[in-house]
């Protein structure tokens, strides 16, 4: 379901924008995200785990890390002198003083990816050298299983095979998409949150067959399969959903009298309202 991956020859033709020698990846931040990240880059072959560098201030999460075979350290420094690309995945009220702390060893020669939500590319660019070369990065959870929804934006330093280098890289956590800086947050809204819309329409389905009399484990496992084959579906046929809608939706069926009762539930306003405040909610914690 991921986005079309990129050949090994490509890969190599993107890496040349750090030098010569094997690309080393570096993360400062060892969460969930910047693991499903790294795991991506490992299983996909497009970085060796040895060439992995991953800092955070406690064992905790970097044990993670060691388990995929990733060096490890407690220095945030040592990762920028060990690795000309690197992901800063700390939570985003700690990555000002994150910058300040490496800002001395930032070369021209970095690529600096900021995965913390909410901190602006200009607030970037202001927290470090002159002309550093950084992007942002918004994943989603579904990274994890290799089948993550990711957009990236490019800072004014950041050149195209920046954006290339990058986005080759990522289509290993799933599918990966430039886009303006302002589409950011609309896609924490649409992508990061709708991971829980999906999963709370995916719970009303089961219960709804729960109610009709079937065990809940089954009912949950032919949600999460219908949910998985509509996707697919979505995706390969490249098809409006209400295309796909029309094509189950029979007159007099079972499919119509389905829809008249979720838009008598306001199903299609309320999903639209749900988008609607997680993106205004992460545009507000943008501007703080």
């Amino acid at each position: 379901m991921g986005g079309a991956r990129s050949g090994r020859g490509e890969d190599m033709a993107a890496a040349a924008a750090l030098g010569p020698g094997p690309l080393r990846v570096g993360f400062v931040g060892a969460g969930r995200m910047a693991e499903a990240i790294a795991q991506g880059f490992i299983r996909a072959g497009k970085v060796e785990a040895q060439h992995i560098v991953a800092s955070a201030p406690s064992d905790r999460n970097l044990c993670h890390f060691q388990a995929l075979g990733c060096q490890t350290t407690h220095s945030n420094q040592e990762v920028l002198q060990s690795c000309l690309l690197v992901f800063f995945a700390t939570k985003p009220y700690v990555l000002p003083a994150v910058l300040a702390e490496v800002a001395s060893v930032v070369t021209t020669e970095h690529i600096l990816v900021s995965v913390a939500a909410g901190v602006s590319l200009s607030t970037l660019e202001e927290l470090l050298p002159p002309t550093t070369r950084v992007l942002r990065v918004s994943p989603n959870l579904p990274c994890l299983v290799q089948e993550g929804s990711v957009v990236m934006a490019r800072g004014r330093h950041a050149g195209s095979s920046e954006a290339k280098l990058l986005q080759t890289l990522l289509e290993a956590c799933g599918q990966c998409e430039e886009v303006p800086e302002a589409h950011m947050d609309i896609h924490t809204g649409l992508s990061g949150s709708g991971v829980a819309f999906v999963c709370t329409f995916s719970e009303a389905l089961a219960e709804g067959a729960i109610k009709m009399g079937m065990p809940s484990g089954l009912a949950h496992r032919i949600v999460a399969q219908t949910l998985l084959g509509t996707a697919k579906m979505l995706q390969q046929k490249e098809q409006h959903p209400a295309q796909l809608r029309t094509d189950v939706c029979t007159p007099g069926g079972t499919t119509i009298y389905g829809l008249h009762a979720l838009e008598q539930g306001g199903l299609r306003a309320a999903t639209m309202s749900a988008v609607e405040a997680a993106t205004c909610r992460a545009r507000e914690l943008s501007k703080k």
